[in-house]
């Protein structure tokens, strides 16, 4: 009886509730920029901010996201310099890259960048950035400092399905329990089908997952200077191996070197739709004598053997067979999801090609059944392809 009362007088739900906001109240806190001291914001001997305060670098942000009525007649820095990151190819700098870009100049270099930008293109998106007086300038820079500082853009929390799965498991448990032991509720039948349902999905959510360890289809990373495959394999039609060049012979296709970039952009400084920031990178690199850190997209566990020089050398693979149409995409995303699956069966339907291949020379007796046509065609799993200790020895 005192077990029912403590569920039904609402004690229960008040000690729910506050155990609910103690735990889940600051993950949907809304961020909000630190209050500044002044002087906080000096940066070196390079820039005179050490007067502005937290008002100021609001100001800032304001001038950025183009709200000043003395705007209305130009385009925001926001428009073309994204704060929030997107999945499409922005040619313009984020505002990140403006902001970590400005922060070793001084107010000067900003009001140079602004008022005589290189390109037509950038003198007509800078049009009316010459009327900014010096102290707003120097608010502009300091909300760029201070996003610098901050480290970027802060992506919100996400609750994702770690807690879907937690709040299931707290159900399943609860209705176990009240069927064994409470009996709030009087109908077996009501437990029964909490019990399969939750059941069903939990186990839906432990298979998916599982299975999905290590894999990773459509990831599409930032890179370090926006290359575009569209630009150089589509428009340029630059083969892949000319970048890519250890392909047929080794077992990773590489990554190409900076002194790669230069045999074109020796010449080439300024490309047509994202100007000279992408390219000075190159030379950026170069000077500071560090590589440029590419993120891997590709990439298989440790303990599956793969080989490009196998594919790409002795089977004569197309590299859109497994990486997609490249020549279309400006970011390139991991089109299969490399599961032992997806290989096997590509191996099942793959077609050897016998004709002038030295590799399957020593396959006599299949060739032989090709030539007298007691065979159609020999897939890859004939000549071993499905055997485990070709990946896994």
């Amino acid at each position: 009886m005192g077990l029912y009362r403590f569920f039904f007088s609402g004690r229960l739900i008040r000690k729910t509730a506050s155990l609910s906001l103690v735990f889940f109240f600051p993950l949907f806190q809304p961020y909000s920029f630190p209050a500044e001291a002044e002087g906080s914001l000096t940066h070196g001997d390079t820039d005179t901010l050490s007067h502005l305060n937290h008002n100021d670098v609001k100001m800032g942000e304001r001038l950025f996201y183009g709200l000043v009525r003395e705007q209305q007649e130009m385009n925001s820095c926001v428009s073309c310099h994204k704060i929030h990151p997107a999945r499409e190819l922005n040619w313009n700098p984020s505002a990140f890259e403006i902001a970590s870009t400005s922060n070793s100049k001084s107010v000067g270099d900003l009001k140079r960048a602004l008022q005589s930008p290189v390109g037509k293109k950038l003198t007509l998106a800078h049009a009316g950035f010459e009327n900014l007086n010096d102290q707003q300038l120097q608010q502009l820079k300091s909300y760029l400092q201070h996003y610098y500082e901050q480290g970027g853009y802060i992506h919100s929390r996400v609750i994702n399905r770690l807690l879907m799965f937690l709040t299931l498991t707290v159900i399943f448990i609860l209705a176990l329990l009240d069927m064994l032991w409470f009996r709030v509720v009087r109908f077996r039948v009501v437990h029964g089908i909490v019990l399969l349902a939750t059941a069903l999905l939990l186990t839906r959510f432990t298979v998916e997952e599982a299975m999905a360890v290590g894999r990773s289809k459509n990831y599409e990373p930032d890179q370090p200077i926006k290359f575009s495959h569209a630009v150089h394999a589509g428009q340029n039609q630059i083969s892949c191996l000319y970048c890519h060049s250890s392909a047929e012979y080794g077992k990773s296709a590489g990554i190409p070197s900076a002194n790669i970039c230069l045999n074109c952009h020796m010449i080439v400084r300024e490309g047509n739709r994202s100007g000279r920031f992408e390219i000075d990178k190159i030379f950026t690199a170069l000077e500071k004598q560090q590589p440029l850190k590419w993120t891997r997209i590709y990439d298989l566990p440790d303990h599956v053997f793969f080989s490009h020089a196998q594919h790409v050398g002795a089977g004569k693979i197309d590299c859109m067979s497994c990486h997609g149409d490249v020549k279309q995409m400006d970011r390139i995303v991991q089109v299969p999801d490399l599961s032992m699956g997806w290989c096997i069966n590509c191996h099942r339907d793959t077609k050897v090609q016998f004709h002038d291949n030295q590799f399957y020379a020593k396959y006599e007796n299949l060739r032989k059944d090709v030539q007298s046509r007691k065979l159609d065609s020999v897939t890859v799993a004939m000549v071993g392809g499905t055997d485990c200790m070709k990946c896994h020895y």
